[in-house]
């Protein structure tokens, strides 16, 4: 646990929400996401052990602009990862990580 410690010297996050008393959502930021995703495992197995009985998620902060968006400046267009349907594919890979989704239905 104390090399866990050293690992997350470095790391903090963002917010944490409680669903339903079982289970606990942690958001931590966008640019730290890939460095929580090294030590998740152990991360989430540490939280688990130390809160018994609730389930442990870390997903990346992310924010969403609507169609209308258009910067003060220069008028540039929305990016693609900020569009609703990415932000929630990318909530989807965090909440099912370490797997990795396959295929989707469409219809």
């Amino acid at each position: 646990s104390s090399e866990l410690g050293v690992e997350l010297k470095d790391l903090y996050f963002t917010a944490v929400k409680e669903i339903d008393n079982k289970s606990m959502v942690i958001f931590v930021p966008n640019r730290l996401h890939k460095q929580f995703q090294r030590v998740q495992k152990r991360l989430v197995g540490e939280l688990e052990k130390k809160f018994p009985g609730k389930q442990v998620v870390v997903v990346s902060q992310r924010t969403i602009y609507g169609k209308q968006y258009s910067r003060q400046k220069g008028g540039q267009i929305r990016p693609r990862s900020r569009t609703l349907t990415k932000v929630y594919e990318a909530l989807l890979d965090d909440v099912v990580y370490p797997t990795q989704i396959v295929g989707k239905r469409t219809s």
